[in-house]
């Protein structure tokens, strides 16, 4: 494929807001995960919490702007990542340049605003049951599953094509893929990708059932590792074509792959089979070899079947010497939008010649057969490959450089 070009991105987590604060955590290894403390879910684990959400205002503080509707966790989230590092901006001069119709809007989430359904349920009326009106009218422009999108494309003012991806974990980085297929069949000239995935009850209780949640911070990896710590993250680029949006040094979308191995509602393939297929239909696209990648951001969730086969299909295609890590130390697991904060961190890492540890690991698997970096490292990095698998056997692996 022809490479495309991320002329703009960013990044909201628990490590902080933008690419500076997110670069200067990871670079100091300071984790944003803390003990739980969203809402009243009384759950002994850690979370990866985002500051200030609550109190972004969607509606600019307005009634007559329209876009108070949308207002939810998910989207308020969605415009703290909106405006950082010049991001809306450069969307507008997008549609300047292309015309709104030709900028599509592409991204991906697992939960929408389904915390405000959790909300609207615990207000029903007590004699008969019944929801409040206010959430019957507001379902569209908040738990709605495309919800994020219209919101997005509202506040941006696009009017190219417009979709929301729910594949799990993979969400996000499967957006890249999709916006990449739009315009290379000529449905759009630009597209704002990426996803958004906010904390909620349905996630914390239900990840806690699964009993896949560490009780401190998870250690990808780690010999001990004991499960997952969930998180919150949106993210955003601006994917475009090379000659319209080319500069030397830019930050590219260079291959992707996508599979999905059915194997299971939540297991992965124990083999590896579905990740092995996406890692090496990336590098297909991509026209490289494993040889020609330098880092490898892992799924990385850390819990022992996870990290266990994705070690088995990093190591199957790249062999014991390419350096990988994952990420969620930091961040913690942002679910549907995992897959655009490890493009993000790809980007990080092509343009300050950086490449993350793994942070809380003490003591790698020794099973493990891959390359796993503990420790930082400050080098140079051409080009990156990040892995996003979610359940149901939905996996994406994406290849970024620099052109």
């Amino acid at each position: 494929m022809a490479p495309l070009i991320l002329s703009r991105y960013t990044v909201v987590s628990a490590l902080g807001k933008g690419l500076d604060e997110t670069y200067r955590a990871l670079r100091n290894r300071r984790s944003g995960l803390r003990p739980c403390d969203f809402e009243d879910a009384g759950i002994a684990a850690y979370i990866g919490r985002v500051d200030e959400v609550e109190d972004v205002l969607v509606g600019g503080g307005s009634a007559s702007t329209g876009l108070e509707q949308f207002d939810c966790r998910n989207n308020r989230l969605a415009l703290l990542g909106l405006q950082q590092d010049g991001f809306i901006q450069a969307a507008i001069e997008a549609r300047e340049r292309y015309g709104a119709h030709r900028v599509a809007v592409i991204l991906g989430s697992s939960t929408s605003g389904i915390l405000e359904t959790e909300h609207a349920y615990c207000h029903r009326d007590p004699a008969t049951g019944a929801l409040p009106s206010s959430y019957l009218t507001s379902h569209r422009y908040t738990h709605n599953m495309f919800s994020s999108a219209h919101f997005v494309r509202t506040y941006l003012g696009l009017r190219g094509p417009a979709m929301v991806i729910s594949t799990a974990c993979s969400s996000s980085a499967k957006a890249f893929a999709t916006a990449a297929r739009f315009i290379e069949t000529g449905f759009c000239d630009a597209a704002v990708v990426g996803g958004v995935d906010s904390l909620c009850l349905t996630i914390l209780y239900g990840f806690a059932s699964l009993e896949l949640m560490s009780s401190g911070p998870c250690r990808p990896c780690d010999e001990d590792r004991d499960g997952l710590t969930l998180g919150e993250s949106a993210g955003f680029g601006l994917l475009e074509k090379s000659e319209h949006a080319g500069q030397p040094g830019a930050v590219a979308l260079l291959g992707y792959g996508e599979s999905c191995d059915g194997y299971h509602m939540s297991h992965p393939h124990p083999e590896g089979t579905g990740a092995i297929r996406a890692m090496q239909a990336a590098l297909l696209r991509s026209g490289l070899t494993s040889g020609d990648i330098d880092y490898i951001h892992l799924h990385g969730t850390a819990t022992r079947a996870n990290d266990s086969i994705e070690d088995t299909a990093v190591h199957s295609v790249f062999g014991p010497s390419t350096p990988c890590s994952s990420t969620k130390g930091w961040t913690g697991h942002t679910l549907g939008a995992a897959g655009v904060t490890g493009a993000v961190i790809a980007a990080i890492c092509l343009t300050r010649s950086f490449v993350p540890g793994t942070v809380n690991t003490t003591r790698i698997d020794p099973k493990l057969r891959s390359y796993v970096l503990l420790e930082n490292r400050e080098q140079p990095v051409r080009r990156v490959l990040s892995n996003s698998f979610g359940f149901g056997g939905n996996n994406c692996s994406l290849i970024f450089g620099t052109v």
